[in-house]
């Protein structure tokens, strides 16, 4: 029966090549000097893609308007994916667990 949900869930699974990992932020940034619209308290949003690395280095990638829904839905995969690699993960290790009372 569990083998059965193991299957289920594996079909709901995003294509593999189509997840990023990481966390988008809106951010403003703003010159220290020499443009008008900093010097006014304006400016510039930008959105950024942050993803960590062992050692706790977080490198970020500026992107582009244009770019946002694929980075949001590959964000998205890889949400899902961790989401059902975690419940597969649960229903086997029951498995081991009934496999170990029946004998």
């Amino acid at each position: 029966m569990k083998q059965k949900r193991i299957q289920r869930l594996t079909q709901k699974l995003p294509e593999l090549s189509d997840i990023l990992r990481g966390s988008l932020l809106h951010r403003t940034i703003r010159h220290k000097q020499g443009c008008p619209k900093c010097a006014a308290g304006g400016g510039h949003p930008v959105w950024i893609l942050a993803t960590g690395y062992p050692g706790k280095k977080i490198h970020q990638l500026t992107l582009t308007e244009a770019q946002l829904p694929e980075v949001r839905r590959r964000l998205g995969n890889y949400r899902k994916l961790q989401t059902v690699l975690e419940q597969i993960c649960e229903l086997n290790r029951e498995q081991l667990r009934e496999v170990r009372k029946k004998s």
